[in-house]
C-alpha cells in the first residue's frame, strides 16, 4: 500500500513517500480536516506580534501566564487580541534568517522570538540543519531537491570545466557516499564549492530510466522542465541551504513550555527528539507526536485552565513613515547575508563575533523603528529575525566543540559529554 523510501542517514526504507511532495500532501489533508471541523475557526492573513502575558492584563493574573497573542490583521490593518485558555506555538522554524533556505517565506522564527521575549528558555539554537541540495537558480532561491533523489540513486558530481569535472566526489568524504547524513553531505559540497570557486555542484539522476525518474519525482521533473532543465537527460545544479531549525523553545513531553498556558510543537520547539542533528523526515514525526501530546494535556486539564482576564488593547497611536519601510527591507537582506557568510555550514569564532557586532548595531535601529512606527508585517518579521539571529550566534559562541550541525574550525573536535546549550531570558 505504501511507497517507502530512504533518505540521508537511513539504513532502511522507513519514509512514507507521496511522490516528491509529501509535505504538501500532509498539509492539504490537515487543512481539509480543519475546515470541516465545526469546533475550529481558521483566522487567516494574520501576523503574530507578541504573546499576551500577565503584564498585558488590566490586573495581575499570575506570573508569566500566557493568554493568547496579539496579531496584525492584514485585512483591516489593525492589531487584534486573540485570547484563549491555552496557546500552542506551531509557527515553524527560522530558515529565512539565512540567504539560502528551503523554508517558506514566513519561516522567520516568530514563535521562538515571541516565546523568548515572554520569558521562555530556548535550547540548541546553534544547531541549524543545512539541506545539501537546493536548486541553484538566481530567480528561484528556495526550491528543495528532495533527499529521495539521492535515496533512489542520484549522484553528486563536480560540474565540467574544473579538475575532476563530471566525477562523483562523495566517495572521498564518507563510505556511505550520497546517503551520508545531511551535515556530512552539506559540508562536502561546501568544501568542493570553496575549494574550486564554484557556484554549485551537480546532482545527477539521468542514468536512471526516464519513466522511473518521472514516476518518482513528478513535481521536480515538471518544475525544472519549466526552467529548461530535463532531469532525465541532464544534471541539476544544487547548493546547500538552511533547511531545519533543530533548536527552539524548550518543552517537556506534554509540549509544555516554561510559561503556564503556553505549549509548542514542531520546528519551533526543542523537544530533544533531534539532538544535534535531525534525522531526515523526523520533522513530521515531531509535529505529530508533540502536537497530539499538547492537545491531550490541554483536554485533560481544561477545567483547571483559567479564563483570560480583561486585556489592554494594542496601542495603535503610532504612525507609519514610508521611508522607513525601505530601510526595513535593506536590514532584512543584510541579516540574511551576514548570517550566511558568518554563521553558516562552517564557522569560526572570528566570524561569529563579526555577526554579533552587526546584530548589536542593527538591534538599535530596529528597536527605534518598532518603538516609533506603526507595525507592519515586514517590521514584525525583521524584529523576530534579528532576535533569532542573536540567539543563534550566542549559542554558537557558547559551544566550544564541533558536534552535529555545529562545525567550527576553532574547535574541530567533539567533547566527551553531550550537553545542551540552554539560554534563559
Amino acid at each position: 500500500r505504501w511507497h517507502l523510501t530512504r533518505e540521508g542517514g537511513h539504513s532502511h526504507r522507513r519514509i512514507i513517500h507521496v511522490d516528491d511532495a509529501t509535505g504538501h500532501a500532509v498539509q492539504v489533508a490537515l487543512l481539509k480536516a480543519a475546515r470541516a471541523n465545526p469546533n475550529i475557526t481558521l483566522m487567516e492573513d494574520m501576523v503574530a506580534i507578541d504573546l499576551i502575558t500577565s503584564r498585558h492584563g488590566e490586573r495581575y493574573s499570575g506570573a508569566g501566564h500566557v493568554w493568547g497573542v496579539y496579531a496584525f490583521n492584514k485585512a483591516t490593518g489593525h492589531v487584534d487580541a486573540l485570547l484563549g485558555r491555552a496557546t500552542i506555538l506551531c509557527t515553524g522554524g527560522a530558515g529565512r534568517t539565512y540567504l539560502f533556505s528551503t523554508a517558506p517565506r514566513g519561516a522567520t522564527g516568530d514563535g521562538i522570538a515571541m516565546a523568548w521575549r515572554a520569558g521562555c528558555r530556548v535550547s540548541n539554537m546553534e544547531m541549524n540543519q543545512f539541506h545539501p541540495t537546493c536548486l541553484y537558480n538566481l530567480e528561484v532561491k528556495n526550491f528543495l531537491i528532495t533527499e529521495a533523489v539521492r535515496g533512489e540513486g542520484g549522484h553528486l558530481k563536480l560540474p565540467p570545466g574544473v579538475p575532476g569535472g563530471g566525477e562523483r566526489f562523495m566517495p572521498r568524504f564518507d563510505p556511505r557516499e550520497e546517503l551520508a547524513p545531511r551535515d556530512v553531505v552539506a559540508r562536502a559540497i561546501d568544501h568542493e564549492i570553496k575549494r574550486l570557486g564554484l557556484d554549485y555542484v551537480h546532482l545527477d539522476i539521468s542514468h536512471k530510466p526516464p519513466e522511473f525518474v518521472k514516476h518518482h519525482f513528478p513535481t521536480i521533473y515538471a518544475r525544472l522542465l519549466d526552467l529548461d532543465i530535463d532531469i532525465t537527460k541532464e544534471p541539476i545544479p544544487v547548493v546547500p541551504a538552511q533547511h531545519y531549525t533543530c533548536g527552539g523553545v524548550v518543552i517537556d513531553l506534554d509540549g509544555r513550555t516554561d510559561l503556564p498556558g503556553l505549549y509548542a510543537a514542531g520546528e519551533v520547539s526543542e523537544s530533544g527528539l533531534h539532538g544535534a542533528n535531525r534525522l531526515a523526515s523526523n520533522s513530521l514525526l515531531e509535529c505529530f507526536v508533540f502536537g497530539e501530546a499538547a492537545a491531550k494535556h490541554i483536554r485533560a486539564n481544561w477545567d483547571d485552565l483559567p479564563a483570560p482576564p480583561p486585556i489592554r488593547p494594542w496601542d495603535e497611536s503610532r504612525v507609519t513613515n514610508g521611508d522607513e519601510e525601505v530601510i526595513v527591507q535593506h536590514n532584512w537582506k543584510e541579516i540574511r547575508r551576514f548570517m550566511w557568510d558568518y554563521v553558516g555550514i562552517v564557522r569560526t569564532t572570528k566570524r561569529l563575533e563579526r555577526a554579533q557586532h552587526r546584530i548589536d548595531l542593527l538591534a538599535r535601529e530596529v528597536d527605534d523603528y518598532y518603538g516609533n512606527f506603526r507595525v507592519t508585517p515586514d517590521l514584525i518579521e525583521l524584529r523576530n529575525l534579528l532576535e533569532v539571529a542573536r540567539l543563534v550566534v550566542r549559542s554558537a559562541l557558547h559551544r566550544k566543540e564541533s558536534r552535529g550541525l555545529h562545525y567550527t574550525l576553532d574547535y574541530p573536535d567533539m567533547l566527551d559529554a553531550a550537553v545542551d546549550t540552554v539560554l534563559a531570558p
